[in-house]
């Protein structure tokens, strides 16, 4: 009896085990590479050429879609094609750089056509992608001279298929000896209207103070015209130039008032891995009334993130101003230190 039993519980075990097997071999995902490679995991996302598989050992792989000749996926999926179509698959199968789908079968999609699996609402038209960014870093230093430096920033950004809307503002506020030596803050808002080619136009006005440069208030409006130059995370270049109405209120110095030219360069890159991020942002003003009048603010940055949606970065930011008033700095440089949060 006792044998009875424990043979019907092996067998009840290798019954289970084989089944388990058979599950987890059914639901492993297969991609063939052009040498001849095979990689086999769990599929995770295609975007920008890129496909994204788990593996067990290896963890996440990302691998060029052209080195791709066939894959097999064994689960739902959304497929966005270049042509704009939309198509729903229980599986995904990729023969030959053909796709093969089980509800298209008088049609065939090469595989170079596919733009996303999956794609997330906002990438088909349905509402906006949302994100932004909110940090502050905060100095103080006792000794013989007692300092004090806040700075923070917030950005924030709606983006869908059609247009973007962007907000911005950032500032610091620092002190020596219980004395203010620096207090500014800029702010700025901009609207683009997307168009084919990654080419944008929009419009966009800012307001900036920088009591300690005599400069109550500058405010800019005025149209301008943009393009995403690269997209890939390992390089995304963006740039805008376009035309401005500027006034300049100073505390001291004559007001102005004048017609600008004014551009826009964003640069960034995870090159550095890890979800890290090296990043350029360029913005400048030319007085067209006074050609020797010319305004530029850079940052070179490096953010990297600590956990659940927390980020620490560092700066070196550049301003120059060729018609700082009298008494004034041309140029103020300030590093930075923040903690922020990105969503």
């Amino acid at each position: 009896m006792n044998i009875l039993n424990s043979r019907s519980l092996s067998a009840f075990i290798t019954l289970v085990s084989a089944l388990l097997l058979a599950g987890n071999a059914a639901a492993v995902d297969r991609i063939e590479l052009r040498d001849g490679s095979i990689v086999m995991g769990t599929f995770q996302d295609a975007d920008g050429g890129k496909v994204k598989i788990e593996t067990l050992y290896a963890g996440t792989l990302e691998i060029d879609q052209s080195a791709i000749v066939a894959m097999t996926v064994e689960s739902d999926l959304v497929l966005q094609m270049d042509d704009g179509s939309v198509l729903k698959t229980p599986t995904l199968e990729v023969a030959n750089e053909q796709l093969t789908l089980e509800q298209q079968a008088n049609k065939s999609y090469a595989l170079a056509e596919l733009t996303r699996i999956n794609p997330e609402p906002w990438e088909l038209g349905d509402g906006y992608n949302f994100g932004g960014l909110a940090s502050f870093g905060y100095d103080s230093q006792r000794g013989n001279t007692d300092t004090d430096e806040l700075n923070y920033r917030f950005e924030t950004r709606w983006e869908s298929l059609v247009d973007r809307y962007r907000v911005e503002a950032f500032g610091e506020i620092n002190e020596a000896n219980g004395i203010k030596n620096a207090e500014n803050w800029t702010a700025r808002a901009r609207y683009d209207r997307i168009q084919t080619g990654n080419w944008y136009w929009g419009g966009g006005a800012s307001a900036q103070q920088d009591l300690f440069a005599d400069l109550d208030l500058r405010t800019s409006i005025g149209p301008y015209i943009g393009r995403k130059f690269f997209t890939d995370p390992v390089f995304r270049l963006e740039a805008e130039t376009g035309f401005a109405y500027i006034t300049e209120d100073f505390i001291s110095a004559e007001d102005r008032e004048y017609i600008g030219s004014t551009w826009d360069v964003h640069m960034d890159s995870n090159y550095l891995g890890g979800d890290s991020r090296l990043y350029i942002d360029h913005k400048g003003i030319w007085n067209l009334d006074e050609a020797s009048n010319v305004v530029l603010n850079t940052t070179f940055g490096l953010a990297f993130p600590l956990l659940y949606g927390v980020e620490a970065s560092a700066e070196l930011v550049l301003d120059l101003n060729t018609g700082a008033v009298e008494g004034t700095e041309e140029l103020d440089q300030t590093y930075r230190v923040r903690i922020g949060y990105t969503w």
